[in-house]
């Protein structure tokens, strides 16, 4: 036996019904179609809604997304508290030098080093603040976020991530 006498067996495959070829038999006149109705006529366009306004002209043409949801700290790093001369580093007396935007929340990070001993509070801390704050004598104080735990509140409008 070679690939060219292969075939399927007797029957399995059923011959297409050729519709539409006039009254002569099954399939003419409507050609199984019915009557009247969009369906019954030529060809929908691809993407075509019956009128209402279409998908691909529903989404806006720039691509890209803004998350409404993203929790964004403002960073301080380490050299930037040495260089402060606090020993005790709050959001207030952040604030108060200037370094910090009001109702900002507060991510202490790496760059730098510590010489002497500081409480930190602060809403978050890099792996290597931590480690270098407790390692200079300091302590840390993670705050809470003001929207609680889970996401925070959408920023924005009905429009801000279209």
């Amino acid at each position: 036996m070679k690939l060219h006498d292969l075939k399927p067996p007797a029957g399995s495959n059923r011959r297409r019904k050729r519709v539409g070829r006039g009254i002569g038999g099954k399939g003419g006149k409507t050609a199984g179609r019915g009557t009247k109705g969009q369906k019954a006529r030529g060809q929908i366009r691809a993407g075509f809604e019956g009128g209402q306004m279409p998908l691909q002209r529903r989404v806006p043409k720039l691509r890209g997304f803004n998350n409404p949801f993203r929790v964004e700290y403002q960073g301080i790093n380490l050299d930037v508290i040495e260089a402060s001369g606090l020993t005790e580093v709050t959001l207030e007396a952040l604030r108060e030098k200037g370094l910090v935007h009001k109702g900002a929340l507060v991510k202490i990070l790496g760059r730098g080093e510590l010489s002497r001993s500081v409480r930190v509070s602060a809403h978050a801390f890099s792996g290597s603040a931590e480690a270098a704050i407790i390692g200079a004598g300091g302590s840390i104080d993670v705050l809470a976020p003001p929207f609680g735990n889970g996401r925070p509140p959408v920023r924005g409008n009905q429009h801000a991530n279209r």
